[in-house]
């Protein structure tokens, strides 16, 4: 009987796993979708508006799933799930996206004014503009989670990172002198206002800068503000052992990685989780406990409490507060039972909060905008600047946009930060369907421009040629991101057995009463 329970169980929890990712994932997808659908239906609302001919109005590319024609416009849902489209055969030909027309009625169409063109291809832009405006309102209304990593700008840590070859080594960081505690100010000329993010952050100005050597202006306790040299090593893609296949997975999967000044940012000392039969775990410790001092001495940081001179088998009396009670606890450190070899640290059984504090923003709808465009712009720069850091190998696809909403809503409060990364979405695809490159709306503005000022129409040869040229480039580099997107969630393969990678942990009394019994 309890065999047949424990089978029930099990498959009922593997039931209940699948359906909560089937559940996420159909919430990101339709949120992704919402906005193709908006931006599309720009064009769609525009072209109704200036008369032209609308054949087909088709979310996702390549042939339909699904069809239904309706008042003359055929609806559809294609196979390709990358962005979608209004087929306008009085604009340029887009036969080598929307597929050929074989209508003569269509190909006989009156051919239309500039003006109507450039008005259909702005149409799509202001659509997703306005959208981004619509989300940015609801975010200042009910605010979006930030967290301490984020937000901090004071150094917590400063760890190793990998260099060309792969291997860890000290931090350029803590090589240049930088300290624990030191608050960053400016980093390579731009003005620091938090750790993480496109734009003002530590990250950012690391990443895109195009010099070897950054200077860091910090304020440090006690001896105030200074300027620091830091030496950043430009990390390189580590080439993939093995056959030809694994070769050429690990060229087109694998990102560059990327360029890093070895610091992390300094956050409350917040309980995220603690390591199973682990000291904390004993002592009564839980997720979201704030650690406030230790034998009396206060501490405000993690790393504080990381630099604390632990010793194994003594016993620390720990002040905490656990929602709006202070309390103590008695805390006995030991070294681990399972470890890698030369493992000899004595661990407290803490994992931090990654974030530290959450705390709710609400910045207003400008300041929301303006930032999502200074991201896309600073990213646009810097994917253009020779020696930045950014490469079009960290460019994401649809893929790993909808990766990021499935993620974001599986976090607390996530919705609202799918409010919030749809604010930066949006602006970002109304910049880049603005940028002039056949295919784009841009493209269908500088070539309407160019036949309203010329007086004459591009011939209809070279339109072919060069939309042609372009979507072949366009999916070629939409493919060169997939591998990239598929390749950050595919298991890397690793040994978990592998004495490197044995994480350290604690035995359960029954493990370590089996362990005595073996070693008598």
């Amino acid at each position: 009987m309890f065999a047949v329970f424990t089978f029930v169980t099990l498959h009922m929890e593997f039931l209940i796993t699948v359906l909560r990712f089937i559940w996420f994932l159909f919430l990101a997808l339709m949120v992704f979708n919402l906005m193709i659908v908006v931006h599309e239906w720009g064009h769609f609302l525009a072209g109704r508006w200036r008369g032209l001919k609308i054949d087909r109005f088709q979310i996702w590319f390549g042939k339909p799933l699904w069809k239904k024609t309706i008042n003359g416009v055929q609806y559809g849902l294609g196979s390709i799930p990358a962005g979608g489209f209004v087929s306008l055969p009085q604009m340029a030909p887009m036969e080598s996206i929307e597929g050929e027309v074989d209508d003569e009625e269509l190909k006989n169409l009156p051919p239309i004014t500039p003006l109507d063109k450039i008005i259909v291809a702005v149409a799509g832009p202001l659509f997703s503009f306005l959208l981004a405006v619509a989300f940015a309102v609801i975010v200042w209304g009910v605010g979006t989670p930030v967290h301490e990593a984020v937000s901090s700008t004071m150094i917590g840590g400063m760890p190793e990172i990998k260099n060309a070859e792969g291997k860890m080594v000290t931090s350029p960081a803590k090589e240049a002198g930088l300290q624990v505690g030191d608050t960053i100010k400016e980093v390579d000329g731009m003005k620091i206002e938090r750790f993480m993010g496109m734009t003002d952050s530590v990250m950012w100005a690391v990443l895109s800068s195009d010099q070897e050597v950054l200077n860091v202006k910090i304020d440090r306790p006690g001896k105030g503000e200074m300027s620091v040299d830091v030496d950043v090593p430009r990390p390189q893609l580590k080439k993939t052992e093995g056959n030809f296949i694994k070769k050429a997975w690990g060229w087109l999967a694998n990102r560059p990685p990327l360029r890093a000044m070895g610091v992390s940012p300094a956050i409350t000392p917040v309980v995220g989780e603690t390591m199973e039969f682990g000291p904390a775990a004993k002592s009564g410790l839980e997720k979201g406990d704030v650690i406030t001092s230790i034998n009396g001495q206060d501490i405000s940081y993690f790393h504080e409490y990381q630099a604390f001179p632990w010793k194994a088998g003594e016993t620390y009396k720990l002040g905490i507060k656990r929602g709006k009670k202070e309390m103590a606890v008695d805390l006995t450190p030991q070294v681990p039972d399972v470890r890698p070899k030369d493992f000899d640290r004595t661990l407290t059984g803490i994992i931090p909060s990654r974030g530290g504090v959450q705390t709710i923003d609400h910045p207003n709808p400008i300041a929301q905008i303006t930032k999502a465009g200074r991201s896309i712009g600073g990213m646009l720069k810097a994917l253009f600047t020779p020696k930045s850091g950014v490469s079009a190998g960290h460019m994401n696809g649809p893929v790993a946009i909808t990766g990021v909403y499935y993620d974001l809503f599986q976090t607390p409060d996530g919705w609202k930060k799918v409010l919030w990364f749809s604010v930066l979405l949006n602006v970002n695809l109304a910049i880049l369907n603005m940028l002039p490159f056949p295919v784009l709306d841009g493209g269908h503005i500088v070539m309407a421009s160019y036949e309203w000022i010329r007086k004459k129409t591009i011939p209809l040869k070279i339109l072919e040629v060069v939309q042609t040229a372009f979507v072949l480039f366009l999916f070629g580099f939409m493919l060169f991101v997939t591998f990239k997107d598929v390749g950050d969630r595919v298991p890397k393969g690793t040994d978990p057995n592998a004495e490197e990678n044995v994480m350290p942990r604690f035995l359960s009394p029954a493990e370590k009463a089996e362990a005595a019994k073996k070693n008598d």
